[in-house]
């Protein structure tokens, strides 16, 4: 039997980068991971591919047709589809291996099998062959991630009826993609499919897009959507998918009751959001609590109620997001080696890897309103960019929300291209506590699409400039 200081459950973002921490802490750290490579659903079936096809279908549209307005013929362009996923899994797999290297680097110990917690600072770790290990610790971190929510009666085949994973391996273009969902994960496959030739039709049971983000970025980014070729069907419920002569047939009906209708698809993605994954991990049998979600309840130490065993990410309260997941697996690491790990859950950032972008961090003017803050808006559109101008990226706006009294930055929202790489800078602004006018003071280069952060800024004051 092995003896380690830590054993984390999981090598996604938030268990790998756990435990690295935790090895550089000194402490004799071990992973269990099911995968045969590490990275979680992250690494391997979420974040990187997708952000490869959303990259490579994106490409693909410029040459075809934004090319011919930059004086660019490139002649009759092609789609290769499986190369295109030989790309996407080339991506894949320098990012699984990076992570197996710096396990290595920082002598983490690796076990692959699924695991279980047979007590406190016991797991149990079986391997595909059936073969058992015991590992004892004295601190377990359970990171073991988030599963795709299933919809009732809807069976996924990953052939017709895909999930994110399913859609993400797909062998030809379909002709007509219906979307259940019109969340983050729905949208952005949805993009990468539209633009290598899809019809896409999304079908969303609350009124809106985005849903949890600002309502105002909602509304201008379904409208941008639309103009790009996708339909929408909002307030409109799933009743029914039935799948015959390779492909499907989708019953919907008004979300609030009415008459129903069928929809005809070749492939359809259930993307509804995500749910934790705690399956045979033992948690019954060591008596960890759960809330009314499926989470493992956490104190502000990430410390369930079972001593010696602890949790992070998608399996415990907050956004489903792999940097949030990351910052846990500092946190946690860094109280286990008596030090103050923590984590601003003001300030986590949140991004649509769409064309254009949508990034958001803090609160939205919905949550203002809601909770009786006083704020002031500045609102600045990215037309009046002259960056943007020069480019053809004119779509979208930047929006800042400052209290009404200190002007302390109290939320941002971007639509606009590069919009989540734009955040990170008001993101560190507000880590700073910094006001509107700190943004607005500060010197940016031009001619930059940063510039439309600073008018934002300006404008919470009423003096935008270019505008």
């Amino acid at each position: 039997m092995s003896t380690y200081d830590l054993v984390v459950i999981g090598t996604g973002p938030g268990g790998y980068v756990c435990a690295i921490r935790a090895a550089q802490l000194g402490l004799r750290t071990a992973v269990v991971e099911k995968r045969a490579t590490h990275g979680g659903t992250c690494l391997n079936v979420g974040c990187i591919p997708s952000k490869a096809l959303l990259h490579a279908s994106e490409a693909f549209e410029e040459a075809t047709k934004h090319f011919p307005d930059l004086g660019i013929d490139v002649g009759t362009v092609k789609l290769d589809l499986a190369k295109m996923q030989g790309f996407k899994a080339e991506g894949v797999a320098g990012n699984t291996k990076g992570v197996e290297f710096l396990l290595k680097k920082n002598k983490v110990e690796t076990f692959h099998g699924t695991a279980k917690i047979a007590g406190a600072g016991r797991v149990e770790v079986t391997s595909e062959d059936g073969g058992n290990q015991m590992l004892e610790t004295k601190n377990i971190v359970i990171a073991t991630g988030s599963d795709v929510t299933r919809l009732p009666g809807v069976e996924i085949d990953e052939t017709i009826v895909v999930s994110s994973t399913g859609a993400l391996e797909l062998a030809a273009v379909p002709k007509r993609l219906l979307v259940i969902g019109a969340g983050v994960i729905g949208l952005e496959l949805g993009s990468v499919w539209r633009r290598l030739g899809a019809e896409v039709t999304v079908v969303e049971y609350l009124d809106r897009v985005l849903p949890g983000m600002d309502g105002e970025v909602g509304k201008q980014f379904q409208r941008i959507m639309a103009k790009q070729g996708i339909a929408f069907k909002l307030s409109t419920k799933v009743t029914g998918v039935a799948v015959a002569d390779g492909a499907a047939t989708v019953t919907v009906e008004p979300a609030a009751g009415g008459a129903a209708e069928t929809i005809q698809a070749d492939v359809v993605l259930v993307a509804i959001g995500r749910v934790p994954y705690t399956e045979g991990l033992g948690l019954d049998g060591v008596g960890v609590r759960l809330d009314n979600k499926g989470r493992i309840e956490t104190d502000s130490h990430y410390a369930t109620n079972v001593t010696g065993i602890y949790a992070i990410g998608d399996v415990i309260a907050g956004p489903m997001l792999a940097h949030k997941a990351e910052d846990e697996g500092v946190a946690v690491a860094e109280i286990l080696a008596g030090q103050s790990g923590h984590v601003n859950y003001a300030v986590i950032p949140n991004v649509v890897y769409t064309y254009p972008e949508v990034a958001s961090v803090g609160k939205t003017e919905e949550e203002l309103k809601k909770d009786g803050i006083a704020y002031n808006s500045g609102k600045f559109p990215f037309t009046a960019n002259g960056r943007a101008k020069a480019n053809g990226t004119t779509e979208g706006f930047v929006k800042v929300l400052a209290d009404a009294a200190s002007d302390r930055v109290l939320g941002v929202h971007i639509v606009g291209a590069d919009a989540g790489n734009l955040i990170a800078e008001v993101a560190v602004a507000m880590e700073f506590g910094a006001s509107a006018e700190d943004i607005a003071r500060t010197c940016h280069a031009h001619p930059t699409l940063t510039e439309a952060v600073k008018e934002a800024a300006l404008a919470v004051g009423k003096r935008a400039i270019h505008v």
